[in-house]
């Protein structure tokens, strides 16, 4: 499975952006997809996770309520839709897939539970 992210760039504070992340290869191999982050100086964060067979969405605190994920299962498009953002939402961004079948969508909230990632994009958010 291959995964290519795209869409990070340089918005304001209040502003939104859309994240695309491309996926291909064997992708029916994969039981859930999810989004992460790792801003300056500080460890890989989880943002958003999507679990396929039951369309389940799970979100870190600090998102929820302004950043969507969603999925293209025609275009085999995972997307992370970003409103309201701020200077703290600065981070590359990662989207990542997991092989592995787990219980409550919550399980896919670290990133121990994937095993394909796609390149980084960059989100810079002034203030």
């Amino acid at each position: 499975v291959q995964l290519q992210a795209s869409g990070g760039g340089l918005v304001q504070a209040g502003g939104s952006l859309r994240l695309s992340c491309a996926a291909s290869g064997r992708t029916v191999s994969t039981y859930a997809v999810g989004w992460f982050r790792q801003a300056p100086g500080k460890e890989r964060d989880f943002v958003a996770t999507f679990r396929w067979n039951s369309g389940s969405t799970y979100y870190a605190d600090s998102v929820k309520g302004r950043f969507t994920i969603s999925t293209d299962n025609a275009k085999n498009m995972v997307y992370l839709q970003m409103n309201s953002l701020k200077p703290e939402d600065t981070a590359v961004c990662y989207c990542a897939a997991s092989n592995r079948w787990g219980g409550a969508v919550y399980y896919y909230s670290t990133g121990d539970k994937y095993k394909y990632w796609g390149q980084g994009t960059l989100v810079t958010v002034s203030s």
